[in-house]
């Protein structure tokens, strides 16, 4: 398996620096409003790499953070008249509903900021101690002229990236690109003690302490959007590295591109946002997924109603080749689809192309059964290599399954519809019509 290192600007062989386990560090939301398409564009794409990384065989370690103490947390909340607490637990609740109706799976670990201060202050002093940061007015700076390769994930040099910033003027920095680790308090804002008085931790640390707790030393892979290659990931490894001496802080750095709308990227700030709640509205969870998946992670995806409605059409062949029934003809040839799909996986994850080969084996799929083949195993390999993209055998394409039967009936086409029934109750689920529709439940064992 190959994968793109933005670090070195190459495809690498993938290789876990722990045999089986795979540690991946993914950094998450900052819960002060709704989870919209670009979060999730993002946390589809680093649940694709995991489920195929688990695919593989590999075991995957996923940590993922909440930043939930920052500058618009505290404004929004003072907004709304509400407590810091109170805003961020009702949108780490929306935040999980919503991946999970998603069917992105939980990671192993999901550390907050303000639950870290002990090991943030650790961190922080570790790195005052051996020179790499300093305290000044009741804040602590990181010093960037102390590590030499500083801007070597974002390609850039010190006096560029002054040169291409804004920069405020700050009388307590040694050096304009000197970033905050931990920020001095202000009245009326949450604040916690320290060494350096009472503050909070400045944004890149966090996820230092963080890894550091939860992962140790050196991650395997390091994930998110490549709108926070530079300043976040980058100040990351330079005060990642500087804490723990010269051991790289992660072996393989991913960045997914970002998704617009329009000519701009989906953001919080430009206010240009699609929830997901509102996509989930309008198509299926398997369809958002898909449309995610058919342009390469690392490319910007302009998202569209257009787009997302012509992979739930098409998605429609995926779910007629998954329904129950087989012939007695020679069995439809899956081997292929599978060599393709794991190819193009195994290819810096090339989901467009892995997408490609599974409709191409649902086209077979009920090519075959139409002509009286037999579609068992074609069925079983679409499940498989579904569930490592849109897990299309989970509830909500039970529930699909269940729509096209209703339609099935409508149309009088009852030997199909049977087919459904008998399908699904042969995989543990019934079904009961009644006056207010069809309604389905696992059948339980004694």
């Amino acid at each position: 398996m190959k994968l793109y290192n933005t670090l070195s600007g190459q495809v690498e062989e993938f290789v876990p620096s722990d045999g089986n386990l795979v540690k991946m560090y993914v950094c998450g939301v900052t819960p002060y409003s709704s989870t919209h398409v670009g979060h999730a564009l993002s946390y589809v794409m680093f649940d694709t790499l995991r489920r195929y990384l688990e695919h593989k065989g590999y075991e995957v370690r996923h940590v993922q953070n909440f930043t939930d103490i920052d500058d618009k947390i505290i404004q929004r909340a003072q907004e709304s008249g509400v407590s810091e607490d109170e805003l961020v637990e009702e949108f780490i609740g929306d935040y999980f509903d919503t991946m999970d109706a998603l069917n992105i799976q939980r990671a192993s670990e999901y550390p907050r900021a303000t639950r870290e201060i002990p090991r943030i202050i650790d961190a922080i002093s570790g790195l005052i101690d051996r020179g790499h940061a300093y305290p000044a007015a009741g804040d602590v700076y990181f010093r960037v002229t102390s590590k030499d390769d500083y801007g070597k994930l974002s390609h850039r040099t010190l006096d560029s990236m002054i040169a291409g910033a804004r920069i405020q003027v700050d009388e307590n920095k040694e050096h304009p690109m000197d970033f905050v680790l931990w920020k001095g308090a202000k009245p009326g804002e949450p604040s916690w003690e320290s060494p350096w008085g009472p503050g909070r931790p400045g944004w890149h640390i966090e996820c230092t302490a963080m890894s550091l707790e939860y992962l140790g030393e050196q991650l395997d892979i390091h994930g998110g959007g490549q709108d926070l290659v530079f300043p976040h990931h980058e100040n990351e490894i330079a005060q990642s590295e500087c804490y723990t001496g010269a051991k790289p802080f992660s072996r393989y750095w991913m960045h997914n591109g970002l998704l617009q709308l329009g000519s701009d990227k989906m953001s919080k700030s430009l206010g240009n946002l699609v929830s997901v709640v509102e996509a989930l509205e309008r198509y299926s969870p398997d369809a958002i997924r898909l449309y995610f998946l058919s342009s390469h992670y690392r490319s910007p995806l302009a998202y569209s109603d257009e787009g997302a409605a012509a992979v739930e059409r098409s998605l429609e062949r995926v779910r007629r080749a998954l329904i129950p029934g087989n012939g007695a003809g020679a069995e439809v040839e899956a081997d292929t689809h599978r060599v393709r799909f794991a190819a193009a996986m195994d290819d810096d994850l090339n989901t467009p192309q892995a997408v490609a080969a599974l409709f191409d084996l649902a086209r077979d799929i009920n090519r075959g059964r139409d002509a009286g083949q037999s579609v068992g195993s074609g069925q079983a390999a679409l499940r498989e290599l579904g569930a490592v993209l849109a897990d299309l055998a989970a509830t909500p394409f039970i529930d699909l399954l269940v729509s096209v039967r209703t339609e099935l009936r409508a149309a009088r086409q009852f030997a199909l519809a049977d087919q459904i029934r008998d399908g699904l109750a042969e995989q543990g689920v019934s079904l009961e019509d009644g006056a207010q529709g069809t309604q389905w439940q696992r059948q339980t064992t004694e």
